[in-house]
């Protein structure tokens, strides 16, 4: 289940790595506005809007992702964005996963043409990317329909 901004705050916050005291001196601002962070945002007055929300906002008003880009190069990660749901009644789980393992199998093609004389150059290491990245949207999809009740369709009708 995907939690809200200040549910991943106050996790944070809680955590050993740091506190809501060395965040705040950090970031300039008060030790009652990082701890509001941490709590929903409400019309009771409690909580505030948040950076995460504030980023989130911000990315959907420019609908620029090299935002989310920059902020998972940032972090060590890579931003892959996720497919839409394709979910549909008759969705078949054999033809999906074997298109997976084809997938799979198409990314170490790639890998190993890339490696054989030792080197990957960066024209190589783009497509590596590519088809990685393809990969990870197909397989995304995949979990997705499953999640979204489709697989169990799909075993009532293998059972039959």
């Amino acid at each position: 289940m995907l939690m809200e901004s200040h549910e991943v705050l106050k996790e944070a916050f809680e955590s050993p790595n740091t506190s809501p005291k060395e965040i705040a001196s950090e970031l300039g601002v008060s030790l009652s506005l990082v701890y509001k962070w941490a709590q929903p945002n409400s019309d009771s007055g409690s909580g505030s809007r948040n950076p995460l929300d504030r980023v989130s906002e911000l990315v959907e008003l420019t609908k620029h992702l090299e935002i989310l880009e920059w902020l998972c190069t940032q972090c060590g990660g890579y931003f892959v964005r996720n497919p839409k749901s394709s979910c549909e009644q008759g969705y078949e789980v054999v033809p999906a996963t074997h298109s997976i393992v084809q997938q799979f199998a198409g990314l170490l093609d790639v890998v190993s043409r890339a490696a054989q004389d030792n080197t990957i150059d960066p024209e190589e290491s783009a497509q590596i990317r590519q088809v990685w990245d393809r990969l990870k949207a197909y397989c995304e999809g995949f979990v997705r329909c499953c999640e979204e009740g489709d697989f169990e369709q799909i075993q009532k009708e293998l059972n039959v």
